[in-house]
């Protein structure tokens, strides 16, 4: 199965970075010191690291974990949402995480001296993605001997990190950069449901044709545009080597089947996965998440 260039190139982006890391430190270089996210009191703080701590991991277990994560479920993720949206989430997650983490250490909740490295809270903003998206997808997970819902396997990760932040007793793992990656994942996409025109479903009502609204056009990354003005929406249309304009009715009709067919895959998704669908169906939910 092909991975959109976005998971590839992070995925490329990370594993570099942590080979680097690993033999600039036996050369005794340290890139914590400078890529790691330190609290902004901290005389080793610089702002750049609100972005390029999620690039840095403590270890090899740390970065295949969540090298696996990304892979897995940002698969999905961006081949639903395309890979532009899918970038913009992971990165909110990731510095909503660090955010996060600066809070806590300025409430005192977190040591100042400490030091966050890793790609966990873009991570767990998407876990929560897939478990909202897909709560009915069932996953298989080591060394449960049965399949779980998402909705609940993400629920019961989150409530772990809530009791492990509260009784880790500095196990050296930032539980809170955790939550707060799921957090401003949340926002975001509660955002995006209240603004349509910038949320994934906006594919329905485009094809609904919905109000004889204007068709928009344009390289917006969530599929606005310049609009035009003046005219009901028409359509060029070719029979046998003649063209003609579609009046509004077929206009309609042609994009409420449209709407239809993408109602079906959706549906097929959410039942059985994205590996169910025919390359055809993959297709027709890449084509229509560019629009």
């Amino acid at each position: 199965m092909k991975l959109p260039n976005v998971i590839k190139y992070l995925l490329i982006a990370n594993i570099v970075v942590w080979i680097l890391t690993e033999m600039l430190q036996m050369r005794g270089v340290n890139l914590n010191q400078t890529l790691a996210l330190f609290y902004v009191g901290h005389p080793f703080f610089q702002p750049f690291q609100i972005v390029t701590y999620m690039f840095m991991h403590a270890n090899f277990m740390h970065i295949f974990f969540n090298m696996f994560a990304l892979w897995m479920f940002g698969n999905i993720m961006a081949k639903t949402w395309g890979e532009k949206k899918f970038l913009i989430f992971y990165f909110v997650c990731g510095i909503g995480a660090g955010i996060t983490q600066e809070v806590g250490q300025a409430l005192g909740l977190i040591d100042l001296n400490a030091c966050t490295v890793g790609a966990s809270g873009a991570v767990f903003g998407l876990l929560l993605a897939f478990g909202i998206t897909f709560p009915n997808e069932k996953l298989f997970i080591i060394p449960i001997p049965f399949p779980v819902k998402a909705k609940y396997l993400i629920t019961f990760y989150i409530l772990i990190e809530v009791l492990q932040f509260f009784g880790s007793g500095g196990d050296g793992v930032a539980h809170l950069a955790h939550l707060g990656g799921a957090l401003f994942g949340f926002f975001l996409i509660m955002f995006w449901k209240k603004h349509p025109s910038q949320n994934i479903n906006n594919w329905k009502r485009q094809a609904q044709g919905y109000g004889n609204s204007r068709q928009q056009q344009g390289n917006s990354w969530f599929g606005g545009g310049n609009s035009t003005s003046g005219s009901k929406p028409t359509m060029k249309v070719i029979y046998g080597g003649a063209s003609r304009r579609e009046n509004d009715y077929e206009y309609n009709e042609r994009k409420k089947r449209e709407a239809q067919e993408i109602d079906l895959i959706l549906d097929k998704i959410r039942k059985n996965g994205w590996d169910s669908l025919t390359p055809e169906e993959q297709q027709i939910i890449i084509d229509a998440s560019k629009n």
